[in-house]
């Protein structure tokens, strides 16, 4: 029954989530000093001269002469039914407009997504432990993380492109062009999954476990492997569901950035032209992919941590020896031989007068 109750939870605050997006965006956008009707005549921002009669044939059509709220309920009854609208400047339906630049983005989001995970991890593995490593680590992690992304682009793009001439800028369809891309939003999420992933593991060094895999002779890179870092998987596994957030904010400067198409683009030019229902479309699909990917980390959480399959829950405290894996052998407490004359149990500095008497 708990079971059920968490994914009824689940289900209802991925809703809520939804409907708070889709609300924000309708709401932000309408506050731009800007008719929808001139954006949908293809206007956009200039105002020219349409005659009046026009403008109020299309505000009745799309219902822009209704007050706000109605025009709201309007909007959500559309949701409901899956209806996202026709695109004002392409006056196409928006769900196909969607999904024919969904691939790009989805390519380009994957392929950060495994760039950061190799960084990180290896990076981790490799500084976890050691002081020198840790601080020089720590120090490219805070600039990398620092760095504004389309400062970081322009970077590459000099280094690579135009120094280098190994990679293209442009987008050209092939596996060399989604390099800079990928490695522009790679870098600062890969910089906040290795502080974190070297912090638990640090943390998960100090545990006492780890002093009976080293007594067993292991090398700290061993016991950091096959021991700590699976102490460490729940936090890292959590920034990674919240770092998947700011892949998808930073894929609408890189791929504008890198000529590629995709919804990052979409959006921006939507943004621009005033394209309401696509705006919405492009948030509500972004938030939704969101919501997908942290629930599989929390679902993720299970496999890693035994416990959560019984609370429900992410744990706050490291794994047992025994329960974390099955390599670790906990050191049995050494015994210490009674002086003669003296019973068992009693403790040894005390004076004889204060020792139990023993039958004999």
């Amino acid at each position: 029954m708990s079971a059920v109750w968490r994914v009824l939870r689940r289900l209802g605050v991925s809703l809520i989530t939804l409907l708070g997006a889709a609300t924000l965006t309708f709401f932000a956008l309408r506050l731009v000093p800007v008719d929808p009707a001139f954006a949908i005549l293809g206007a956009g921002q200039q105002q020219v001269d349409i005659s009046p009669e026009v403008l109020a044939v299309v505000r009745q059509e799309y219902h822009l002469d209704e007050p706000l709220i109605v025009q709201y309920l309007l909007y959500l009854g559309r949701l409901v039914r899956g209806d996202l609208g026709m695109s004002y400047v392409q006056e196409q339906p928006v769900a196909p407009l969607l999904l024919a630049q969904a691939g790009p983005t989805v390519a380009l989001a994957l392929a950060a997504v495994l760039l950061a995970v190799v960084i990180s991890l290896v990076g981790g593995v490799l500084t976890a432990g050691r002081r020198l490593p840790s601080w020089i680590s720590s120090g490219v992690e805070l600039v990398l993380a620092s760095t504004p992304v389309f400062w970081l682009g322009f970077v590459l793009m000099l280094v690579f492109a135009v120094w280098l001439r190994a990679l293209p800028i442009l987008d050209s369809g092939d596996l060399r062009s989604l390099v800079l891309p990928a490695l522009t939003l790679a870098l600062p999420t890969a910089a906040l999954l290795l502080q974190v992933l070297r912090q638990s593991l640090d943390d998960a060094l100090e545990q006492p476990f780890i002093l009976s895999a080293r007594a067993r002779g292991l090398s700290t890179l061993a016991v950091t492997v096959r021991h700590a870092l699976r102490h460490a998987a729940v936090p890292y596994l959590t920034m990674l569901g919240f770092s998947f957030g700011a892949l998808l904010g930073g894929a609408a400067i890189t791929e504008t950035l890198f000529s590629r198409p995709g919804l990052g683009r979409l959006l921006v030019d939507s943004v621009a032209a005033q394209d309401i229902p696509v705006v919405i479309g492009v948030v509500l699909v972004a938030t939704a992919v969101f919501i997908l990917v942290n629930t599989i980390v929390d679902l993720s959480y299970a496999l890693v941590d035994p416990r959560v399959r019984e609370t429900g829950r992410a744990p706050t405290e490291p794994l047992a020896a025994g329960v974390a894996t099955s390599d670790a052998v906990t050191a049995p407490e050494p015994v210490v031989d009674a002086e003669p004359g003296t019973a068992p149990g009693a403790d040894p500095a005390r004076p004889a007068s204060e020792t139990e008497e023993v039958p004999a």
